[in-house]
């Protein structure tokens, strides 16, 4: 019977385990549907990046505010985990504090657990006092109605729970330890949880133990809950942030990617010996490349990465210039609706034994619409702001390549102006012959 606890904590830690490690299959299965991209040169140049932005958070503090209070929940969760390492070899062996040996040591370890957990709860009812009740602008655009603000305030209502069952358990422990329980030795030094203390006075050595092992039951059971939330919520973040910094652009922001298959077009029509009815090699396939994107199996890996990477915290759509002037473009939304999409093709695969059965539907108009694609100044503003190095541009720029270049499809605007380079040399509608006769005047 003594060893029961324990039997009942390995399985739910086998389970959460399990089914993270499905969800992270699923994930990579998802991200793998897109296109093949080079991305292994300046290895240095990555690693740097990814030390610089997704570990020191540099893009995060050009906002102060937010940037130290993300940085302040980002430190608490990463220090304050180190305490779960001892609740899961507590939890498996049956004992309590196994890492008290520490001695002083072991005291300042909590007493900067118990320090940084009391500023996450400040910084999270800041955080919830922005998205609620200041409601930042940022914060109420169109796409963030429904889940997406579900979602962000869940996440914080459960980071304020799991803070306050950690000072809880502390604070039962603290005074099991000043009434000499059995199994409750010396141990820990408890700045904050020491104040919770007087709230528990009067309760029984029975009632202490009861509500210390709920805390710690419950404590541990909503991390393993969380670990598993993520997949479905905008802080898959945590995990992605990291790979997404190291596999950022690095070219210059306003530089394009050609597309090999118009390089191929172009060497082909400027080649007076080769035959264009020739039956393509092996090397070349038999379907010709779709030119830009429609949907998410167009897109590369990468980008399909980093819709999955976007926080949603909007910082690249209150930078938008065509945003601010009232045009129904949002770079964040571009992501969600991405995100979206992938996961929709995802559900279509598990339901059909691995194979994707066509819907009917694809990114291009079903999720994003063509004017939302031509709001875009191609300005790198979104590019710019986003704190974790995802790039809403490149995936505007694909889909205008699929209408421009599969659909012939362009705004009329830009029609005449091409037909203008075309023939006159120049965007504007006047003869080459005609074009310095404004010295003239």
């Amino acid at each position: 019977m003594a060893y029961i606890p324990n039997i009942v904590f390995a399985i739910a830690l086998i389970f959460g385990i399990w089914f993270f490690t499905k969800n992270v299959k699923k994930l990579k299965r998802n991200i793998n549907l897109g296109k093949e991209v080079d991305v292994s040169d300046n290895k240095t140049q990555r690693w740097s990046n990814m030390a610089r932005i997704a570990l020191g958070q540099t893009k995060m503090v050009v906002r102060p505010i937010a940037g130290l209070l993300h940085i302040v929940v980002y430190l608490g969760f990463i220090i304050i985990n180190i305490e779960v390492l001892e609740i899961i070899i507590d939890g498996l062996l049956g004992t309590h504090r196994i890492f008290s040996f520490m001695g002083g040591f072991y005291d300042f370890l909590i007493a900067s657990f118990e320090i940084l957990a009391l500023l996450v709860i400040v910084s999270v009812v800041i955080f919830w006092l922005r998205r609620n009740i200041i409601r930042l602008k940022r914060f109420i655009k169109p796409e963030m109605e429904g889940w997406p603000k579900k979602d962000g305030n869940l996440i914080l209502y459960i980071e304020l729970v799991l803070m306050f069952l950690f000072l809880t358990m502390n604070a039962a422990d603290l005074q099991l330890q000043n009434m000499g329980a059995d199994h409750y030795d010396r141990a820990g030094a408890f700045p904050v949880s020491q104040f919770i203390v007087p709230l528990l006075e009067g309760m029984s050595q029975s009632t202490l133990i009861l509500l210390e092992r709920g805390a710690w039951w419950i404590h541990i059971l909503g991390i393993l809950f969380f670990l598993n939330y993520l997949y479905y919520s905008k802080h898959l973040h945590i995990l992605l942030a990291f790979p997404n910094t190291y596999y950022g652009k690095l070219k210059p922001q306003g530089q394009f990617n050609n597309l090999q298959s118009v390089t191929n077009e172009v060497k082909l029509m400027l080649d007076p010996s080769a035959d264009p009815f020739a039956a393509p090699s092996e090397d070349e396939g038999t379907d010709p490349e779709k030119f830009g994107a429609s949907d998410v199996m167009d897109l590369n890996w990468v980008q399909l990465m980093n819709a999955y990477t976007c926080t949603e915290c909007g910082r690249c759509t209150s930078e938008c210039p065509a945003n601010q002037t009232g045009k129904k473009l949002s770079p964040r939304k571009i992501m969600m609706d991405t995100r979206d999409r992938l996961e929709e093709v995802g559900k279509n695969i598990d339901a059909n034994n691995g194979e994707f059965v066509p819907d009917g539907k694809q990114l291009l108009d079903d999720y994003i619409s063509r004017e939302e694609l031509w709001a875009c100044t191609t300005c790198n503003a979104c590019v710019q702001a986003c704190p974790i190095s995802i790039d809403p541009l490149s995936i505007i720029v694909e889909m205008r390549r699929f209408l421009v270049m599969e659909q012939s499809a362009a705004p009329t605007e830009l029609n005449n102006m091409m037909s203008n380079i075309e023939n006159n040399g120049a965007p504007w509608p006047y003869n080459q012959m005609d074009r310095l006769n404004w010295v003239n005047e």
